[in-house]
């Protein structure tokens, strides 16, 4: 069902917008104020889809309902019902906030297109930020160590700004976490977060990915193809394994982090972006540079705030809360049956030398969810964590 509110002082219209739109669709549920103050004060006590607001009613007019709902937080859509002397005053509406607004009488097919069109956009709004909530449980950083709580504080600090990071650590500690979430809080969130991983796209077709490419410049270029600078303008473009980059693609990268600009694989043409670049890497960066495999101009445009993420063995205090995380995961998307951890399993992961840092220990305890006894004892640490014999 659909919640409408309808906000109308005058009663016939009133019955002419309730029979139009019940005889449109069934599962609309249309409740009725004959003001805006009633029109406010239910808008404070339920949650509905839409509002038809009348512009003009006592004890409150409609731009007031308008405001003081934006003003505590109702972000339903409005349809504001406006006479045709107060065309402005519509246009007034709508910079407030309004989704849109229609001439009384209404014209039929008006009506119901707007209706259509901002329930619609509720929906969207309502699977924006549900996706955007998956996303955040996806990418949660899961730690009350030290060394986590001074990466969040890091992370409080810089996101707003649009510096940029470069996140270096061990394969598997978690990276990508950090990048996700400096664009999750940055002020660019609305926009995309767009990831390149370096080390697994081809030398030779590194630059055509970056940067897009027109049609002819290469055997397969078969149509124009923009690059992800591009795809990413106005968000964030997260550059993996930057140091697996070649010099080539790392000459262009510094010219369009110098420039703001960049030009497709085969054109002239300067395209101008407004990316936040976040690079990382496993690698120790200083050691490329010695070793001409990395330039050392582009790593200054690159660590202008350096986020280093520790090691699993040097963050042992977060290993409890990981695997209660992994364990909560995996019943939720694989449909594992609960089974706990004895004390002494736990003190057995914590002494384990975790080469393959977060990683590792995530496959381990789907290994252990999956083969061990209930609950996980110590022996199937020992059994089934380091060299597992199957």
């Amino acid at each position: 069902m659909k919640k409408i509110l309808l906000i109308e002082d005058e009663e016939p219209i009133r019955r002419v917008l309730i029979r139009i739109l019940e005889e449109e669709n069934k599962n609309y549920l249309i409740t009725e104020c004959e003001d805006g103050k009633a029109g406010l004060s239910s808008l404070n006590k339920e949650d509905f889809d839409l509002v038809l607001c009348d512009i003009k009613m006592p004890k409150m007019d409609g731009i007031e309902v308008l405001q003081r709902a934006r003003e505590s937080g109702v972000n339903v859509p409005f349809i504001m019902l406006t006479g045709h002397g107060n065309i402005s005053t519509a246009v007034e509406a709508m910079k407030s906030g309004a989704h849109d607004f229609i001439s009384k009488p209404p014209d039929l097919n008006r009506l119901l297109t707007a209706v259509r069109n901002a329930l619609q956009i509720k929906n969207l709004v309502s699977e924006n930020k549900n996706l955007k909530k998956r996303i955040a449980k996806k990418y949660r950083m899961i730690g009350a160590s030290d060394q986590i709580h001074i990466i969040h504080d890091l992370i409080e600090k810089v996101a707003p700004t649009d510096a940029r990071v470069l996140i270096t650590g061990e394969n598997g500690t978690g990276k990508e976490l950090v990048a996700h979430h400096l664009h999750q809080k940055s002020n660019r969130s609305d926009s995309p977060f767009v990831e390149v991983n370096c080390a697994a796209i081809p030398s030779e077709l590194i630059e055509s990915e970056l940067f897009g490419h027109l049609k002819g410049a290469f055997t397969s270029a078969i149509k124009d193809r923009p690059g992800r600078f591009e795809t990413a303008n106005g968000g964030t473009l997260f550059l993996d394994e930057v140091a697996d980059m070649s010099l080539a693609a790392q000459a262009k990268v510094l010219r369009a982090l110098q420039e703001s600009k960049i030009q497709r694989v085969g054109g002239d043409k300067d395209i101008v972006v407004d990316v936040r670049v976040i690079a990382a890497t496993n690698k120790n960066l200083k050691n490329e540079i010695e070793e001409g495999r990395f330039r050392e101009d582009l790593y200054h445009r690159l660590a202008v705030i350096p986020i280093e993420v520790p090691p699993l063995k040097d963050r042992k205090k977060d290993i409890p809360l990981l695997v209660d995380y992994f364990v909560e995961k995996l019943i939720e998307e694989q449909g594992f049956d609960l089974k706990s951890f004895s004390n002494e399993a736990i003190d057995q992961l914590m002494d384990y030398p975790w080469t393959g840092n977060i990683r590792e220990l995530r496959n381990v305890v789907e290994r252990l969810m999956i083969l061990g006894s209930n609950p996980i004892t110590a022996e199937d640490i020992q059994k089934f964590a380091a060299k597992p014999n199957f």
